[in-house]
């Protein structure tokens, strides 16, 4: 009997679920036949498949091929299984070892040519074996990312070729060098505010207690540039914060870059943003801008612009800091623990209590206006601030003696202290300034 099980992992929002992926060969007419819930690109790898092996120098069976998929009522997606498939087909054709398989996952996406491309969820992957005694074999451009978890076998191959003459024995695992990534990303520094002695006092308060905050005032006074301010004020994540925002980012289309690892997350989507981008969605659901926001911050400028159905939805994850997405047929969660920060025109023009009396909305209008933002959602809201216009003059005088961001963030916590999960209205787990 020619049938040869390898190991693979498949994506299930930020878990990766074990796959078992077995190649049968029986005599027949030559058929290539994948059964196991396969979604459209796993059986397109039919065709990579087959290309990439006989581009190798291998022989393709000239026989009935079934590989199953296990379990089988679990979805598989994208182009992740094309590397266990091809690895398990030349096993059972006897070309490389069966015994060469053990305790080995494989994930990867094969070239026409034989070469492997990148892939997503590796670092979710790498996740899933934590603690395991497998070995985690992917292209060499998905290393650098999985190998973020300490003590995990990982091995990185850029083509089949290679990958099958490590495992006939003629040659070991290239050694690839791994550095820790560190964090390069500057933000701006709060000593460049000039004026609003208030609100960047409030700003310090919300970043050391990881309190929510509401920004109100006419166009100009510095909303936007006292929130563009607070990443710097916040310390860096650790290890395992780190991870947890991470695993969202790489299931995403714009997956993680390893430049801002340790660095918390600031999120501004516009306000146009629909519900699904803000919570995520979808039918095969995937995270929206509270969950890339995990362990960080979520901007929303202009909040009364909103549309009000879409910020009733931020009321539920701002209390338990996860999100439930369901699904006829899937049901995800993802973690959504972030620091909110809104900045809303106290009305429709902009210019209500204004010094210069320019504002021509009527109380209505001006109720109307901020009834978007509904009592409960308000409620949430720790820190309701007013932001008032600065006299030019008062712009122009720098002061000399203004806390950088850096000092601010020492005087108030040490960065293990920190963590978001702390309730905003807890005095006793809260840092103290000394």
């Amino acid at each position: 009997m020619s049938l040869a099980v390898t190991y693979s992992r498949a994506e299930v929002g930020t878990s990766a679920p074990e796959v078992v992926v077995e190649v049968h060969l029986s005599k027949g007419l030559p058929s290539f036949s994948i059964v196991g819930l396969p979604e459209a690109a796993v059986k397109e790898s039919r065709d990579r498949v087959r290309g990439a092996i006989i581009n190798c120098g291998f022989d393709f069976p000239r026989q009935r091929i079934t590989v199953n998929l296990a379990p089988a009522d679990l979805p598989k997606e994208g182009g992740r299984f094309d590397l266990p498939i091809a690895i398990g087909i030349l096993a059972a054709s006897n070309q490389i070892p069966k015994t060469s398989l053990k305790q080995k996952v494989f994930l990867g996406e094969l070239a026409l040519s034989g070469e492997l491309r990148r892939i997503k969820g590796s670092l979710i992957a790498s996740i899933s074996l934590r603690n395991t005694p497998f070995s985690l074999v992917l292209p060499a451009q998905n290393v650098e990312e999985a190998s973020m978890i300490r003590d995990n076998r990982v091995q990185g191959v850029s083509c089949l070729t290679q990958l099958c003459a490590v495992l006939n024995g003629l040659e070991a695992f290239p050694e690839l060098d791994i550095s820790t990534p560190k964090t390069n990303q500057v933000f701006p520094d709060v000593a460049d505010i000039s004026g609003q002695l208030f609100a960047k006092k409030a700003l310090e308060l919300a970043a050391a207690g990881a309190h929510s905050m509401l920004m109100m005032g006419p166009p100009g006074t510095g909303k936007t540039l006292l929130a563009s301010r607070l990443p710097g004020l916040l310390p860096e994540m650790t290890e395992d914060e780190a991870l947890e925002t991470a695993a969202i980012y790489c299931i995403t289309h714009q997956g993680f870059n390893p430049s801002t690892w340790l660095t918390r997350p600031f999120r501004a989507p516009h306000h146009s943003a629909s519900g699904a981008a803000l919570v995520g969605g979808g039918s095969n659901p995937k995270p929206g801008e509270i969950s890339l926001a995990h362990n960080g911050i979520l901007f929303l400028d202009e909040l009364a612009e909103f549309d009000a159905r879409t910020l009733e939805l931020l009321r539920e994850p701002m209390e338990s800091g996860v999100i439930h997405i369901s699904r006829a047929t899937n049901q995800i969660s993802y973690n959504s623990r972030f620091l909110f920060i809104g900045a809303s025109n106290p009305c429709r023009c902009g210019y209500y209590g204004d010094v210069f009396g320019r504002c021509q909305c009527t109380l209505d209008q001006i109720q109307r206006y901020r009834s978007k933002i509904s009592g409960p959602l308000l409620d949430r809201i720790d820190l309701h601030i007013t932001v008032p216009r600065i006299p030019y003059d008062q712009l122009c005088v720098k002061d000399k003696n203004a806390e950088t961001s850096e000092q601010i963030k020492k005087e108030w916590f040490e960065p293990e202290r920190y963590n978001l999960t702390v309730r905003a209205n807890s005095t006793t787990n809260s840092p103290t300034r000394k």
